[in-house]
């Protein structure tokens, strides 16, 4: 009888423990700060329980939460949710912006460094400290800078809650709109998104092979027919992680308007989650985890789409 053949390992064993060490470190954080915690919320928006009681007092109560939140505090969800749709159709056009910055500055025209470094300059800052340096220096009412060169009396950016429009929607009591503190609130989101989509698109721009470009000049292409047929065609990798960044961003918003101090009319999505567990409606513990898992939704939607899509373009 043959004696069974030893298996060699092309990996030494220290190899080998390091290679679970970079695998399983990484996967055991993510696993125990995401996915765990999102497993409690779900428990959580199941139940009601009060975060200043003990924890034997959690009670079940099934969907009950997510139908309060639907109907009860509707005037809260809605507005908030229509915020963030408000603040994904702003962002999407200034990652439009960004993008027509990164393919200016791919030309390389004079003083492009200075202009990428003065563009780029709010993206290395968090979003809290942008909100705290535009509700100092730009937004203050008594010596901001955009009340310097406003004409007229100060105008409070911030505190002014009036809506600038609105709609009627079927099935609810009041209208919708867009209010004057959260569209100055989007001017401020703008001055950090623009700089980091236009990074990618540079990025993504020095990528495209110049013969494409140089085959468009040839067939006849002008600029605007070249850039449309060819380069955006070329930056779809690049699209897609833009879309999929500027669709969270807009959904997860809540540090910047914390640091502006989350005005009336200013509510999203994330400030309901935190208003629900701390503060003077601190205790909804099921409708906080009930607006945190809904978020959890929406934004799981598009990550899936950006992952599939990923995979199916690498598939050999």
């Amino acid at each position: 009888m043959a004696a069974p053949r030893r298996r060699f390992h092309v990996l030494r064993f220290s190899d080998r423990l390091w290679l679970r060490l970079a695998v399983g470190i990484p996967a055991a954080l993510h696993i125990g700060l995401v996915w765990i915690p999102m497993f409690i919320t779900l428990i959580f928006s199941l139940a009601r329980w009060d975060n200043l009681a003990p924890l034997s007092t959690l009670h079940f109560v099934g969907f009950q939460n997510y139908w309060q939140i639907l109907t009860i505090f509707d005037i809260d969800l809605f507005p908030a949710l229509f915020n963030n749709l408000a603040l994904i159709v702003w962002l999407f056009v200034c990652s439009a912006i960004g993008m027509l910055f990164a393919y200016a500055l791919d030309k390389n025209i004079r003083g492009s460094r200075f202009y990428q470094s003065v563009f780029y300059l709010p993206v290395v800052l968090s979003s809290a400290v942008v909100g705290f340096i535009w509700k100092g220096v730009m937004f203050n009412a008594d010596g901001g800078l955009l009340n310097i060169l406003w004409p007229g009396e100060s105008v409070d950016f911030l505190g002014d809650g009036s809506k600038i429009f609105e709609i009627t929607v079927p099935l609810l009591d009041f209208p919708l709109g867009l209010s004057r503190n959260f569209a100055a609130i989007m001017v401020a989101t703008a001055w950090r998104h623009i700089g980091y989509i236009m990074v990618l698109y540079l990025a993504g721009l020095k990528a495209v092979d110049p013969s494409l470009r140089e085959a468009a000049a040839i067939d006849g292409c002008n600029e605007w027919q070249s850039f449309r047929w060819v380069v955006f065609h070329a930056l779809r990798p690049i699209n897609a992680v833009v879309a999929v960044i500027t669709m969270i961003e807009a959904l997860r918003a809540y540090d910047i308007i914390a640091a502006l101090g989350t005005q009336r009319g200013t509510e999203v999505i994330g400030t309901l989650v935190v208003s629900s567990l701390s503060g003077e409606g601190a205790g909804r513990v099921g409708s906080g985890s009930a607006y945190g898992m809904l978020l959890f939704l929406l934004c799981i939607g598009f990550i899936i789409y950006y992952v599939i899509n990923n995979f199916r373009d690498t598939e050999p």
